[in-house]
């Protein structure tokens, strides 16, 4: 009797581990990868669109399992190769589910498939939506849902004003304020204030390309356009030698440039500067998206900039190509 009483509280007590309030853990996550029977698939934690590496699975005749369970609910992404750890991954929404990737091989994931997450399901159908697609409504239809607080946060954050922002943040339910999208939103609209046009420039102190800090505070008296970017951000590379020819135009008449790099590789960042020839000072941290002056200026998209006057307002956020040029004509035109 006493063995039988034994057994059945060993039993309960693992059968209350499986389960978390209320629901019973059911998640799994295996799959198989086209053209590609054997080798090895990586799941990786998506965090301030970085990527940490938490499990790997062995492929075996094309199929996986990962083992890990992950936190739940939350995005993360799906990758064959760990080391490229700057591109996209093919990104999946995880939930309490039993969950079935298919992983394309071929085609940079864009035909990999997920099924049995119905939040990836809502994910995939935000990225069907078409152009008059409303963020504020869609938050609204899934007020408890971590996708809009997602999209809200990757797609559209740097898009809105702060009052802009506010006012999408307030429609989120309270079940979803500790994700780490709602909590990095609720800072941004007062960031957002604090650099905006109008404003003292942040004064922040960085690294320079040799070791030796740079404080902003200690170059003003003319006008300063900060560059934010990459080595391994396209659209930055693309506008750098325009960039330079303006440079070359306007810094006799007062215009200096910085470069405030999202980097993490030391070597690729350097390499970048001397295959742009960017003649300007430039700094980082090294922390990617982690940069403390991009935290400091609420950058969430690069290429970004700032534009600060002498005296070290800012006076215009974000401007390209022939806006940017017609600005600093109009500055420099006596």
């Amino acid at each position: 009797m006493k063995k039988y009483i034994l057994l059945s509280l060993i039993t309960l007590f693992f059968a209350s581990l499986s389960t978390v309030s209320g629901q019973t853990n059911r998640f799994s996550l295996s799959g198989t990868v086209t053209n590609i029977k054997e080798g090895k698939v990586y799941l990786q934690k998506y965090y301030n669109k970085m990527l940490l590496t938490i499990d790997s699975a062995k492929v075996t005749d094309g199929h996986f399992t990962f083992k890990t369970k992950p936190k739940l609910p939350e995005l993360y992404g799906i990758t064959l190769d760990r080391t490229v750890d700057l591109l996209y991954p093919f990104y999946v929404f995880l939930d309490n589910n039993p969950i079935t990737v298919v992983v394309d091989s071929t085609n940079s994931y864009e035909s990999s498939t997920v099924s049995g997450s119905p939040l990836h399901d809502q994910y995939a159908s935000y990225k069907k939506s078409s152009k008059g697609f409303k963020i504020d409504s869609f938050i609204k239809a899934h007020p408890t849902s971590l996708v809009p607080a997602y999209v809200l946060y990757r797609y559209y954050s740097f898009r809105l004003s702060p009052e802009q922002l506010e006012t999408s943040i307030a429609l989120f339910d309270q079940s979803i304020a500790n994700s780490q999208y709602v909590k990095l939103l609720k800072t941004l609209p007062a960031t957002l204030r604090a650099s905006g046009v109008g404003k003292k420039a942040p004064n922040f102190e960085q690294l320079d390309t040799l070791g030796k800090p740079y404080k902003l505070y200690d170059h003003l008296g003319k006008y300063l356009f900060i560059d934010f970017w990459a080595a391994w951000c396209p659209p930055c590379r693309a506008e750098l030698p325009g960039l330079v020819k303006l440079y070359e135009k306007y810094n006799k008449s007062g215009l200096e440039v910085l470069g405030v790099s999202f980097d993490k590789s030391r070597a690729a960042w350097l390499k970048a500067i001397h295959v742009e020839k960017l003649p300007w000072q430039q700094v980082s941290d090294l922390k990617f998206w982690d940069n403390k002056v991009g935290q400091l200026y609420g950058i969430r998209l690069i290429p970004a900039n700032v534009l600060i006057d002498p005296n070290g307002i800012i006076v215009a956020r974000n401007l390209h190509g022939e806006e940017l040029e017609r600005k600093l004509e109009d500055l420099f035109k006596h």
